[in-house]
This record gives structure tokens, C-alpha cells and sequence, in this order.
């Protein structure tokens, strides 16, 4: 797995590997936006969230977990993300089995991936 420095916006050259399962939850952005990885998942969801949200959770987490400006995250957003989201996350949607609302209550989420998850390790088709 890659290993990312936030404050340098940069990926490190350095990997985590990690051991196989048999049921493995990959998260991410851009994680549907890749056929090759797409062809290995069973279950593909995307957790949709209204932009507001998003920037929100980015101030909140960029300025606690990563040390940065509340300017230099609205900067960021406004001259990055804004413009890959729309370009490359938002389109991903479309691969999705399930869009489910990221601004409320996952319990039915959680209650079918791990459904899925028996079904999977049962050997019977998810």
C-alpha cells in the first residue's frame, strides 16, 4: 500500500505490504476510478456527500490531523480537489453496485456489507 506525506503533498517512496484475506475493504477517492482494481471487488460502493460537507470534513480534518491553515485548505479545495473531484471522482459514481448518502446514518450499509461479506466467505455468490 502506498504511504502518502500530507504536509509535503507528496507519495513517499516507501510501501506497506499487506497480507492477503479473504474479505478485504479497499477505501478511497479514486479507488473506482481504476478498471484494474475494479475487476477484483465484488462489492463496489460510493459514499456520495454534497460539496459542503466535503470541504467541511476536509477544514476539520486538514487543520487538526495535519497541522494546515484554514487558507491553505480552501486553497487546496478550490484549486485542486474542486476540479479532480469533478473530474475524476464524481464520474467514478457510475461504477458503483450501491450510492449510498454519506451525510447520515450508515447502519444499513454496515448491515449489507456485512451480509455480503458472509455471503462471500460461505462461498455463495454476493
Amino acid at each position: 500500500m502506498p504511504v502518502y506525506d500530507y504536509t509535503e503533498h507528496l507519495r513517499k517512496p516507501e510501501t506497506i505490504r499487506i497480507e492477503s484475506r479473504p474479505i478485504t475493504i479497499l477505501e478511497g477517492i479514486l479507488v473506482l476510478a481504476e478498471p484494474e482494481l475494479r475487476r477484483w471487488m465484488n462489492i463496489k460502493i460510493f459514499v456520495d456527500a454534497g460539496a459542503d460537507i466535503r470541504l467541511i470534513r476536509r477544514l476539520q480534518r486538514d487543520r487538526t490531523a495535519r497541522g494546515r491553515t484554514t487558507d491553505s485548505v480552501i486553497e487546496q479545495y478550490l484549486n485542486t480537489v474542486r476540479p479532480m473531484h469533478n473530474t475524476y471522482v464524481q464520474p467514478s459514481r457510475n461504477f458503483a453496485d450501491l450510492v449510498v448518502r454519506g451525510d447520515g446514518d450508515l447502519t444499513s450499509v454496515i448491515h449489507l456489507l456485512m451480509s455480503a461479506s458472509h455471503n462471500i466467505l460461505q462461498g455463495q455468490p454476493d
